[in-house]
Order: C-alpha cells, then sequence, then structure tokens
C-alpha cells in the first residue's frame, strides 16, 4: 500500500472543474494521496483553473505567489510539496505559467488530468517543470477509475465535454476541445455507482449538456431527454438536473422529458448572453432574441412551474445603449429566479478581443449595475412568493447552527430548517416562514401545522 500523502486542491468556477477535482483525487488515491482541508503541509496541491471571469491568468499567478513560501518551507523541513496546475487557464496559458513561475512542478490541460500518476512519477524523477496541454485522441474517461472516492447526497456527473459553437467571446473551444460525448453505458453505470454511494439527486454537466448525443446500448444515439428518461428508471435517484445549455440544442425529446419526467427537476440554466439581436449576431450565437423567447415558451407549455436561470454579458463591443434596453426588456419579459451576469473583458485569442467599437467601462458598469438590480429583484419576488407554500426539500448537509439542516428546493433556492441529520439524502415537505436574499427559512411541515 501506497504511504499516506496529503492532497490538497483549490477548484475555481464551473461545476465541471468540481467534477474534475473529485475524479483529479480519484486518480490520485491509489498513489496513496488522501485529502487534506488545507494547503500548509500538503505533499501536493492543486490549483484546478477557470478562464472564464476576467484577468484569470493574472489571478491564478498571484495565487502561485502566495503558494511559492509554503514550498520552500516544506523543502525546507526535508519534505516536498508538488504544485500542479490544471483546467482551462492551465491548458491556454501552460507555457506562460512554466516561464513566469519555475517553482510549478506540473502544468496540465483538462483532457489530460487521467495521465497525472504518470506526471507525478516525472516531476518527482526529474527537474524542471512537466507540461502536458495536449488534445488526447483517447478520451480521458476511458481510463479513469471507475469507482468514485466519494459522493455524497448530491453529485455531479460529466457527460458531455467541449463546444463547437465558437462564441466570439469564448476560450472554452480552444481549452476545452471539441465536443464529446460520453456513452451512454457508461453514464448510466457512473450513475448507477454514485447512487450506490448515496447520491439522491445527479447534476449531468456539459459546456453543452444539452448537445449530447452518445452512442446508446441499442446501437443508435441518445439525445439528453433519452438519457434523462434511462436515469428517472434508476432506483433512489429522486431528482436530476443538467447544465449548462444552449439554446440552439432545446429539441422536442428535451422538452417532452420536462413534461414527462418528475424526477427532472423545474428549473433550468439557458444562457441567452444579450437580449439585442445584432449583439447576438455579433457573438456567433446563431440564435435571436425572438428564437429565445419561443423556446422558452415550449418548455413553460410543458413545464408551467419552470423557473430560469441565465447568463448575461454587458457591454460587449459595439453594444449600444438601445441594445442594453432591449436585454433589459427580455429579462422583464421572460423573468429569471438566478443569473449570472458580468462586464464583458477581452478573452486572449478570441475573436471578440480584437473587435472595434469596445465600450467605456464607466459604461460598462453602469449597464451591469442596473441589469443586476432587475435580477435581484426578480429574484427577491421568486423567493418572497414561496413563503407560505410548503415545498419538498432535498436536505443535503448540516446546518451553519446545532440541529439545523440545509437543503435545496425543486428551484435550487437553498432552504434551511430544523430537522435531525437523519434526514440528510431525504426528500420532506417543508414549510416556508421567511424569505432571505439568497435563501429560504422554513419548518418541517408537520411541526408547522401541528402549532398552527
Amino acid at each position: 500500500m501506497a504511504a499516506q500523502k496529503k492532497l490538497y486542491i483549490k477548484t475555481y468556477g464551473c461545476q465541471m472543474n468540481v467534477y474534475d477535482s473529485a475524479r483529479m483525487a480519484d486518480v490520485l488515491a491509489p498513489l496513496g494521496y488522501e485529502a487534506a482541508a488545507a494547503p500548509d503541509d500538503a505533499d501536493m496541491v492543486i490549483l484546478n483553473t477557470c478562464h472564464i471571469r476576467e484577468k484569470a491568468a493574472e489571478k491564478v499567478f498571484s495565487e502561485l505567489g502566495r503558494f511559492r513560501p509554503l514550498k520552500a518551507r516544506k523543502e525546507k523541513a526535508g519534505g516536498r510539496m508538488i504544485l500542479a496546475v490544471a483546467g482551462c487557464v492551465a491548458q491556454a496559458e501552460g507555457a506562460e505559467i512554466v516561464a513566469r513561475a519555475p517553482h510549478v512542478d506540473i502544468v496540465l490541460g483538462p483532457q489530460t488530468y487521467h495521465r497525472l500518476p504518470e506526471m507525478v512519477a516525472r516531476a518527482t524523477r526529474a527537474g524542471g517543470a512537466v507540461l502536458d496541454t495536449d488534445f488526447p485522441a483517447e478520451p480521458k474517461f476511458d481510463f479513469l477509475p471507475r469507482q468514485h472516492a466519494s459522493s455524497g447526497v448530491s453529485a455531479f456527473l460529466s457527460v458531455q465535454e467541449g463546444c463547437d459553437k465558437f462564441c466570439t467571446f469564448c476560450v472554452v473551444p480552444y481549452t476545452r476541445g471539441a465536443e464529446y460525448s460520453r456513452p451512454v453505458r457508461e453514464v448510466l453505470a457512473e450513475a448507477t455507482h454514485l447512487i450506490a454511494r448515496g447520491a439522491r439527486e445527479i447534476t449531468l454537466l456539459g459546456q453543452n449538456v444539452n448537445a449530447y448525443h452518445g452512442a446508446a446500448p441499442d446501437g443508435g444515439t441518445w439525445g439528453l431527454g433519452r438519457l434523462v428518461r434511462a436515469l428517472a428508471e434508476c432506483a433512489g435517484l429522486a431528482r436530476i438536473r443538467y447544465t449548462t445549455s444552449h439554446p440552439l440544442d432545446v429539441d422536442d425529446a428535451l422538452i417532452a422529458a420536462h413534461r414527462d419526467v418528475p424526477q427532472l427537476m423545474p428549473f433550468l440554466h439557458l444562457p441567452v448572453q444579450s437580449g439585442s439581436d445584432r449583439v447576438l449576431a455579433a457573438m456567433n450565437r446563431k440564435h435571436r432574441a425572438d428564437d429565445y423567447r419561443r423556446i422558452v415558451d415550449r418548455l413553460r407549455a410543458a413545464r408551467p412551474d419552470l423557473a430560469l436561470s441565465s447568463d448575461f454579458i454587458v457591454g460587449f463591443p459595439g453594444e449600444s445603449a438601445a441594445d442594453f434596453a432591449a436585454t433589459l426588456s427580455l429579462v422583464r419579459e421572460i423573468g429569471f429566479v438566478q443569473a449570472y451576469s458580468f462586464k464583458y473583458s477581452p478573452r486572449p485569442g478570441t475573436p471578440a478581443a480584437a473587435l472595434p467599437q469596445q465600450v467605456p467601462e464607466e459604461a460598462k458598469a453602469e449597464r451591469l449595475a442596473r441589469l443586476q438590480e432587475l435580477l435581484t429583484e426578480q429574484q427577491r419576488r421568486f423567493n418572497a412568493a414561496a413563503v407560505g407554500r410548503v415545498l419538498p426539500v432535498l436536505f443535503e448537509r448540516a446546518g451553519r447552527h446545532p440541529g439545523q439542516l440545509v437543503g435545496r428546493s425543486p428551484w435550487l433556492q437553498p432552504v434551511h430548517a430544523a430537522a435531525p441529520d437523519a434526514l440528510i439524502g431525504a426528500v420532506m415537505p417543508v414549510r416556508i416562514l421567511r424569505a432571505e436574499p439568497n435563501s429560504l427559512g422554513g419548518s418541517l411541515a408537520a411541526e408547522a401545522e401541528a402549532l398552527a
């Protein structure tokens, strides 16, 4: 048995990175690495990075600077800390990381973490950084351990990676590669294992998850709607979610799944980015604002209680006041219960970075503030409407206060209530008593009715 070593992974960004971090831990477990809560005395530290946010690369270099003294202290005490940078910043800036941060031992892209044991061996044997940012011909999933070290009540399951859309603002096609869908048999096997480990809810992940087209056991190809139906037949699985979606890939089968499959939660993250057709064309989104409206109408006809989340970029190059007004109009018309909104910032190597008519920072900041004010008010109203209702809540973990549990409503709202630990993993009716800015508070429905 390999000697026990401490592994600390810091994860940035999306749920896909959370999933990847867990699988890197699985890959390293046979080498004796066990999870550490802090990096201070770790034998290996991995920064699993994200390239979406503004100045992502510089933030990584700043973080690497903070780890340099920890690594030096470990070496002074006679040990060694292997420092690795993974994820999308590693893929995009690998050579720069090696040049600017010589104390980094390993730089690896999102498609190569199944080769981590080999990289650790090379870094241990020889000096200099190990750089692996290739796009291997073989899917990494074919080489990952079949078993997960842990799961939890809510688990992530990656079913699709990469993107073929090439939005002009986005680095994902360059850092994650072309679209790839895992075979149905692999997805169902991993889901079965997660359920056996205690998962009651599974979130299917992909850069364009609803573009899923996996090889099926019957020799054909299944889309996401058909996959959801198969997962719903897994005993013990109470809830299914998926993220992130593209409007172009919302098809009839997926809409029908929202209508027919009770385990598929009535919450959908469907990024629109802008309400202006002119801006959407410049972004190469390949859909218009009215296309988005029609898709939402069809989804809500199929599932009337469906709630929507979205992504917005303000201040895209050439965005006028009228373009921004179109975005505000779409937000008011559709209504979103949650959203991620950002000022446009150029990503090196993307077409939008070279576009003329870059919007001044002051205008971007002012527009973002107005958009976020509207989105926050929509979220507040949605949460307030839950007060007095009884919602099914899947309890996931202990809360901050003794005797408190925290779970999620079908619409992904955090809900906290007094409840015994024995209810972790159970879906329970909770009477909502109050709405807070980012969560709901309530009590078990039976208790609330007894006190009424």
